[in-house]
């Protein structure tokens, strides 16, 4: 009974966002094509983060980007658009991204139902184990400093952007929609306005540990689970383990990595039936809804901030606790539920509400007149 009820307590993954499973990370419902929308171009490029050189994890360090311009781009070379960077969840990377979200679909229909025109970029972070959590790790790379910094420095030198953070938008969903509440907390000199969509990992809490098969045995399926990881040379033998095993090595290698232990280089909160206590502080620590206080300040500069969750989605009660700390503080965010699942209203959401919230709250035209 002691060994299960460590197995219970010592994980700290979300079933919200990284214990998803993979083919549902694309079933969403579509909404139907704008009748006269203008194509939008979409070109795919490698952008080179420098805050991912030297990653002991052996990830990417040049980042697969998707960049949507807007119809008339290309003809008037002295027209400036803001940017809106949306950040992918758990499992996926940008590819995948754009069939969730359906663009560039909902870009034209959002654009040709009247949002004000903006370009629109989505970077992959995926990793070896799945997903960066946005965060900032000598296992993984900094993909926080890739996101707020290296990222808006490529758009910004190779496009027609208005280069002031209140033409930069920053969204996400899921793991993105985290990634999004932890990066504008701590980069408001780079973002003007957030939206986050059905984040994930906004507070610690203890969940099961993953099946490694049939069995109901949480003691078995941990011992498994060490077995597995014990018996790996490397970050890329993760592919061949559960989803939700690679979940918790996610968590492991952006939240408490560990530079002297290789070949992962990440400390687990449970192995050989011992709790780390530092290992789950370190966690705890991690999460933003443990941190947003800490950054009050930053998040009043926002002009605006959006959030959205379903009324199926397992994170609700996390989004809403998100929403009395913004309004325990007095800071407005337009929140909603909708009726839907974690993943069900996604691409209506992107072409309906994202897109129109960025189009009203982003500056349109240089200089950006203040918040």
């Amino acid at each position: 009974m002691k060994t299960m009820r460590l197995a219970r307590w010592a994980t700290l993954v979300l079933a919200a966002s990284a214990a998803l499973p993979l083919t549902a990370q694309v079933k969403t419902e579509v909404p139907q094509p704008v009748s006269g929308a203008k194509p939008v171009a979409a070109e795919r490029i490698k952008v080179h983060g420098a805050a991912l050189e030297g990653n002991l994890g052996g990830e990417a360090v040049d980042r697969d980007v998707i960049v949507f311009l807007p119809p008339g781009y290309a003809a008037d070379k002295s027209r400036r658009y803001p940017v809106l960077y949306a950040l992918h969840g758990y499992s996926i990377g940008a590819e995948q991204w754009t069939q969730e979200v359906h663009v560039p679909q909902t870009v034209e229909g959002a654009f040709a139902l009247g949002t004000a025109p903006m370009i629109v970029v989505l970077p992959d972070s995926k990793t070896l184990y799945g997903g960066s959590i946005y965060s900032s790790s000598v296992t993984v790379g900094d993909f926080e400093k890739f996101v707020s910094h290296d990222l808006v420095a490529y758009v910004d030198a190779h496009y027609q952007t208005i280069a002031d953070r209140r033409a930069r938008g920053l969204a996400g969903h899921s793991m993105g929609g985290q990634g999004t509440a932890r990066i504008g907390m701590k980069h408001p000199d780079v973002f003007g306005s957030l939206y986050i969509m059905s984040p994930g990992l906004l507070l610690p809490h203890p969940a099961e540990l993953p099946r490694m098969g049939p069995s109901t045995n949480p003691e078995a399926d941990q011992k498994a689970f060490e077995g597995a990881v014990k018996a790996m040379k490397s970050p890329k033998d993760a592919a061949g383990l559960s989803q939700a095993a690679r979940a918790q090595l996610a968590v492991a290698a952006a939240w408490s990595p560990n530079p002297k232990k290789p070949p992962l280089y990440l400390d687990l909160p449970l192995m050989d039936g011992k709790t780390d206590a530092n290992v789950l502080a370190r966690w705890a620590a991690n999460a933003p809804l443990a941190f947003i206080d800490q950054y009050i300040g930053n998040l009043r500069q926002y002009r605006a901030i959006g959030l959205d969750v379903g009324d199926q989605d397992p994170g609700l009660n996390e989004s809403k606790a998100l929403k009395a700390a913004l309004d325990s503080y007095g800071i407005p965010v337009a929140f909603q539920i909708y009726s839907g699942t974690h993943t069900s209203a996604v691409a209506d959401r992107f072409q309906n509400h994202v897109l129109p919230f960025f189009g009203k709250n982003l500056c349109q035209a240089s200089p950006c007149s203040p918040k």
